[in-house]
C-alpha cells in the first residue's frame, strides 16, 4: 500500500520512472562512483554510457548532470529496453 502511495506521487511529481530507478541503483545519488564499474545515479557503465552519446555530456555518468544521466538513459531505453537495470527495473514493475 505504501509502495502504490509512493508510486502515485512520484508519477505525479515528474520523478517516474528515473528518479525512482535511481533511488533503487543508488539510494538517488547522482554523482556516485563506488568502484564497481558502474557509476552516477543510474549505474551506467563507461562503455554503455560512451556507446550512448555520454560522452557529449561526461566522460563518466557521475560527472554528469541528473538531467544529462537521463538523456543517455532514454537513449540507453530505445536501444535495449529496461535490460541495462534488471533487477530495479523488475521491482518497479518497468518490465
Amino acid at each position: 500500500m505504501i509502495f502504490a502511495i509512493l508510486l502515485l506521487l512520484a508519477q505525479s511529481w515528474g520523478w517516474w520512472p528515473w528518479d525512482n530507478l535511481a533511488w533503487c541503483e543508488s539510494r538517488g545519488q547522482w554523482h556516485i562512483a563506488t568502484g564497481n564499474g558502474f557509476y552516477g545515479g543510474l549505474q551506467i557503465m563507461e562503455s554503455t554510457w560512451l556507446a550512448n552519446g555520454g560522452a557529449a555530456y561526461a566522460s563518466y555518468p557521475h560527472y554528469a548532470t541528473r538531467e544529462d544521466q537521463i538523456a543517455v538513459a532514454e537513449v540507453i531505453l530505445a536501444n535495449g529496453g529496461w535490460s541495462q537495470w534488471p533487477a530495479c527495473s523488475r521491482i518497479l514493475g518497468l518490465r
